[in-house]
């Protein structure tokens, strides 16, 4: 490997960590958050991303669990996402990158972002519904606004996986015959 693809690929090691460790502040907060909520609502103003869900928890409490659980479930799991991807990166061997283990994680990596991308989706229209129905719910459209983005996402990625898959056929192939 080129001395500059290399850096290249060093580079977005440190932005995947970047990244990850961004992703688990903000689920931290947002567990924090959560429980704060629950048992000293005065004090949610000043935490993490001011995310007061006081009057949803007044109105109903079973709206104010569900659309945390979502928030804390798509949070969770964009950082298990980085965390996989993470993975790869430092595992995967550039000079021989078709192996079992490049195409598994690349097939895993796809199945979080499909599971994002929905999850994401599913809480959308969830949280639609219940501002139809008088629920104040405005302040957590920043969870999955990008819920089509990452379910395109998840397509591509899976396609890459059927090629990283192909390619191990061929290269066991070839191995064979050699």
């Amino acid at each position: 490997m080129s001395k500059g693809n290399n850096f290249v690929f060093t580079s977005l090691k440190i932005v995947a960590w970047i990244i990850f460790v961004g992703l688990c502040i903000e689920a931290g907060g947002l567990i924090v958050n959560f429980v704060f909520s629950l048992f000293k609502p005065e004090f949610v103003p000043n935490l993490y991303q001011k995310l007061d869900l006081s009057q949803l928890y007044a109105h109903s409490p079973w709206a104010f669990f569900s659309m945390y659980s979502f928030v804390l479930s798509i949070s969770i799991l964009k950082a298990l996402l980085f965390y996989q991807l993470i993975i790869l990166v430092s595992k995967i061997d550039l000079s021989k990158p078709f192996n079992s283990f490049v195409a598994r994680k690349i097939l895993q990596i796809s199945y979080y972002t499909l599971v994002i991308g929905l999850l994401s989706y599913i809480a959308r229209q969830s949280a639609k519904n219940m501002a139809q129905h008088g629920f104040a719910t405005d302040s957590l459209n920043q969870f999955w606004a990008d819920s089509q983005a990452f379910i395109l996402m998840a397509a591509v990625i899976y396609i890459i996986a059927l090629i990283f898959k192909k390619g191990i056929d061929i290269q066991n192939e070839n191995d064979l015959t050699v």
